[in-house]
């Protein structure tokens, strides 16, 4: 099968860079979200970012302008999600909300559309049978800033088919991406190490071992990681990480269990670059990019 078509649920970080990347990777793109305000504002994210790419020269103004063609914006799930080859849910990181989300669109589907879930954590096989067609059922991993980070973790469920699989690595090789193949797991690969990385920075913090500044520091150049895991965290959404701890802590066992301090956080709103205050107050001395 040949892909031209990719609808991409959720227009927020993710969602609105996995369009970014569709749509400079050749494919027709359809954004939805649940409001005009929504896609206006995150399509002028990818526009933002697309023409940053022009002044690095690394896109040329004609592929710019290609990209930002291809790209249509639509409201209506169902209208979304009709006529395409491949839809990429990019909702909030809860099971809840993308079984509900599933269950509304599996019917309107082309019979042979896969269906992916942008998630770092969550169970492939659990929203696979929710579709109703597990063997199109796949999982793929992105990385936020989407446009920026090179990887996709591709993620088979129980009954994903290997057709589903060879098409998603197509896809994602098409957008730019070095793929990776998981079976499924909790956490996946990099989740799995990178919260306990982060959890264990955030119990380094609590007990007064050395400033965030400084953990950061030590990891980027006694370690050669190119981000702190602060900076990561904040950059991830302190919710988001907290999310994916509490769902590895309560399916692999003590080791991750989420650490006090990051609870504290998150219950003080301090949810990372997105509000503008997580580890790090985001402001005038601390650009957000």
């Amino acid at each position: 099968m040949s892909v031209q078509n990719i609808t991409v649920i959720g227009s927020g970080t993710m969602g609105h860079g996995i369009a970014h990347v569709a749509a400079t990777g050749g494919y027709n793109v359809v954004l939805n979200d649940v409001s005009e305000a929504l896609l206006k504002k995150n399509f002028d994210n990818i526009k933002r970012n697309l023409a940053k790419g022009v002044a690095l020269k690394k896109l040329s103004q004609e592929k710019y302008e290609a990209a930002v063609s291809r790209i249509r914006l639509c409201v209506n799930l169902q209208e979304a999600v009709t006529g395409s080859d491949f839809v990429i849910e990019a909702i909030p990181e809860k099971m809840a909300l993308k079984i509900e989300l599933i269950a509304n669109i599996r019917n309107h589907l082309q019979t042979h559309a896969v269906l992916a879930s942008n998630t770092s954590g969550l169970s492939i096989t659990e929203m696979a049978a929710a579709s109703n067609r597990p063997q199109n059922f796949i999982g793929m991993h992105f990385f936020n800033p989407v446009h920026k980070m090179k990887l996709i973790e591709i993620i088979r469920g129980l009954e994903t088919s290997d057709e589903t699989f060879a098409l998603t690595a197509e896809v994602s090789t098409k957008m730019g991406k070095e793929v990776v193949a998981v079976n499924e797991s909790p956490g996946f690969v990099t989740s799995r190490i990178n919260a306990m990385i982060g959890n264990e920075a955030f119990f380094m913090l609590q007990e007064g071992v050395a400033t965030a500044e400084d953990i950061d520091k030590a990891l980027k150049f006694g370690l050669n990681h190119p981000m702190g895991p602060f900076e990561m965290i904040d950059l991830v959404g302190l919710d988001t990480r907290l999310s994916i701890l509490k769902h590895l802590h309560s399916t692999l066992g003590e080791k991750y269990r989420p650490c006090p301090l990051i609870e504290k956080y998150v219950k003080a709103g301090r949810l990372g670059k997105k509000v503008g205050k997580g580890v790090y107050t985001y402001n005038q001395t601390r650009e957000q990019d």
